[in-house]
């Protein structure tokens, strides 16, 4: 059992330890259209298909380079 001088310096290093240990908080990736160096195709991927494709359009929130759904919210009376 450690002395109880060090129990402040384990309950830091405890506390500390959860800190680092607790999950981001990130977001998916987002979406793009790829196109083909070589014949023009065109891909939707989170990630470059590879060598030999450029970036082909904007980002999409959705998934599959499909926009993000609206949601109407229409107050009661």
């Amino acid at each position: 059992m450690p002395a109880l001088s060090h129990w402040p310096a384990l309950a830091i290093a405890t506390a500390l330890g959860s800190l680092l240990a607790a999950p981001g908080h990130a977001a998916p990736a987002p979406w793009y259209y790829w196109r083909s160096l070589v014949d023009g195709a065109r891909v939707c991927a989170q990630t470059s298909p590879g060598q030999g494709w450029e970036r082909d359009s904007a980002a999409h929130e959705g998934p599959g380079c499909q926009p993000r759904r609206k949601v109407l919210v229409i107050p009661m009376r």
